[in-house]
């Protein structure tokens, strides 16, 4: 069976508000159009897809490479007709019609709407009405209206190619969608399960009720990061922001807090944006002796610039000496300002290596970071 697929994309979407139309507004990283299209091109019984556009956003086909193109019209049936007069040269046997501003459509939700078209010649996934209706008039409640038998409609609407492109030829024009289409040229359509999460964006908070149900809260990222430095003659030394009293210090390009740079290569790491030496060369005179705040200010600036926050973070300083109990709090509280998070999300700790290795010679310290990071 022949089966393709229609995502009209031609309207404005004015009520979504932006600079641009809603379906090339960001979600989660992507358009929305780029959501409504994979949902069709990854699943493994549509065949073909066709994308219907606005004349103005032609420019924005790029990338849709496996997609045909067409030019929609002034309403949403003349641009549904436009991308079924694209497939009549070589007709599917099956055709499902997609509002591009539902983006969170399931495989499940395709799945049913094939399968009811073996028995009928449309079918489309509704919800049922569950909440009190009112009428409305002046502002006021003028009675209620029985919600017996009445659905909220989705998309996609499937029908045999056929008999639906033979209706919309033959429709006035006007209708809210294909459903209507169909049933003015006598067609029956079936009622499948839709889904909650099979949304319409229509208004600006939809954005984000969006984002929420497609996970984005749980775009989390963990990086680690290490660095080693060895001690050198001095009064004390520089470890997550804090001086601690010493009879060497630590020995490095800049003011070698081994912690903090652990923790800066942890979030580029998170970021998969490399370490501290991509962003700031050893072999580059102007960052030496450069305290290390400004690294991991940069790199929390980068997590913030790439739609992060700091979920929290941990290090661990491994040595002998200095005792490092005494000064964590300071450590967590300086570490907590410079990244702007509570100090409740960041965990300062140290251990020794039992004497054993260049740590337990001391000789320099080490440290080990792991930073969270969760999308904002």
């Amino acid at each position: 069976m022949d089966i393709a697929s229609i995502i009209v994309a031609a309207g404005r979407g004015t009520r979504a508000g932006g600079d641009v139309p809603k379906q090339w507004r960001s979600l989660n990283g992507r358009r929305v159009a780029d959501w409504s299209v994979a949902a069709f091109t990854t699943h493994p019984r549509v065949d073909r897809v066709v994308l219907v556009l606005h004349p103005d956003d032609l420019g924005q086909a790029e990338g849709f490479d496996e997609v045909i193109i067409a030019t929609g019209g002034a309403t949403r049936d003349a641009s549904v007709r436009a991308g079924l007069e694209a497939l009549a040269g070589d007709p599917p046997d099956i055709v499902l019609i997609h509002d591009v501003a539902r983006p969170l459509v399931s495989a499940e939700v395709i799945d049913r709407v094939i399968a009811a078209l073996v028995e009928s010649a449309g079918a489309a996934p509704a919800l049922a009405v569950t909440d009190a209706l009112w009428r409305g008039a002046g502002g006021k409640v003028a009675g209620t209206q029985d919600r017996a038998a009445l659905y909220r409609a989705q998309t996609p609407q499937g029908f045999r190619f056929t008999a639906i492109l033979d209706a919309h030829r033959k429709h006035p024009g006007g209708a809210a969608d294909d459903v209507e289409v169909a049933r003015a040229a006598g067609l029956d359509v079936a009622i499948v399960a839709g889904e909650e999460a099979n949304l319409k964006i229509t208004g600006p908070d939809d954005f984000a009720r969006a984002e929420q149900l497609m996970g984005a809260a749980m775009d989390i990222r963990i990086g680690q990061g290490f660095d080693v430095h060895a001690f050198e003659a001095g009064e004390a030394c520089i470890l997550c922001g804090v001086a601690v009293p010493h009879d060497q210090k630590l020995k490095g390009h800049s003011d070698a807090d081994v912690g903090m740079h652990a923790l800066t290569d942890a979030i580029y790491g998170a970021l998969a944006m490399g370490d501290i030496g991509q962003h700031f060369p050893p072999s580059d005179p102007q960052w030496k002796g450069t305290e290390s705040h400004v690294f991991l200010a940069h790199a929390v600036g980068l997590a913030r610039e790439n739609g992060f926050e700091i979920g929290n973070v941990d290090v661990t300083l491994i040595c002998e000496r200095p005792k490092i109990g005494p000064h964590a709090g300071a450590m967590r509280a300086e570490l907590a300002r410079i990244m702007a998070v509570d100090t409740d999300r960041v965990s300062v700790k140290a251990t020794t290596s039992e004497r054993l290795g260049f740590t337990g010679r001391e000789e320099g310290i080490a440290a080990q970071a792991v930073a969270t990071l969760v999308r904002a």
